[in-house]
């Protein structure tokens, strides 16, 4: 799949709560952590669970950064 987006670390599934509509997945990127919210039947369509690899793609066009 070829994709715009130029943004996408590559991690696995650390944690996933599930709400009525939609779903918090905590993705361990090397020991730091990026959090997708989702929708339940994303969820459950992809199939996602704890210990997944997936790949968080982030498309946007404001980043902030702190130092």
């Amino acid at each position: 799949m070829k994709l715009s987006a130029r943004n996408q670390l590559a991690g696995s599934v650390a944690a996933v709560k599930e709400g009525v509509v939609e779903a918090q997945v905590k993705i361990d990127i090397g020991g730091q952590f990026v959090t997708s919210v989702i929708t339940m039947d994303a969820l459950k369509e992809l199939g996602i669970a704890v210990g997944d690899q997936v790949v968080a793609i982030i498309k946007a066009d404001a980043v902030m950064l702190g130092k």
